[in-house]
């Protein structure tokens, strides 16, 4: 073999081992994490108007979505970052900006605006969820409660800007 078959013969095994890279990248960006930018200030102030997260789309084939869980949701190929408030089956209502689930009061620990009062019963495999900035929120008070289907996966890890970056609850 002379020197320029040896130098081909790299090249094809340097190719394949780079469309291999790629390969595995592609798949991790399709079924497992993913960037995705928060578009508005539905969210604020807990996640902010172009903030990038990383979307997890394996955590909830593990394990249940839970109430306040910040979560992605696929409505008609418009990505919303809301906040989960109300679980299947159960009645969500606000009185006096105090949440009530079933009847009982639930204390929320997050920064979160004024909540007008309201109420809504959950259907099975359908979550209820707001922005934390109630004020400008279009959220399941305006377009009901969401399948489980739609539900992306689990966002609340700021990658950038790195002076935000870190774990939001």
């Amino acid at each position: 073999m002379n020197k320029e078959e040896k130098e081909d013969k790299f090249s094809v095994r340097e190719i394949l081992t780079y469309i291999v890279i790629i390969g595995v990248i592609l798949l991790i960006k399709a079924y497992v994490v993913t960037p995705i930018m928060v578009s508005g200030d539905s969210m604020k102030t807990t996640l902010l108007n172009r903030d990038v997260l990383i979307l997890n789309k394996l955590a909830y084939k593990f394990t249940d979505i839970k109430r306040f869980d910040i979560v992605v949701i696929d409505d008609n190929n418009e990505y919303l970052i809301k906040r989960v408030i109300g679980l299947p089956g159960e009645k969500v209502e606000y009185k006096n900006d105090q949440l009530y689930i079933n009847g009982k009061r639930v204390k929320e620990e997050y920064a979160r605006e004024k909540t007008d009062d309201f109420s809504a019963e959950v259907p099975e495999d359908n979550y209820f969820v707001l922005g934390d900035n109630r004020a400008v929120s279009v959220d399941s008070r305006y377009f009901g409660s969401f399948e489980k289907k739609e539900i992306l996966g689990k966002a609340n890890c700021v990658i950038f800007p790195f002076q935000r970056f870190g774990w939001k609850d």
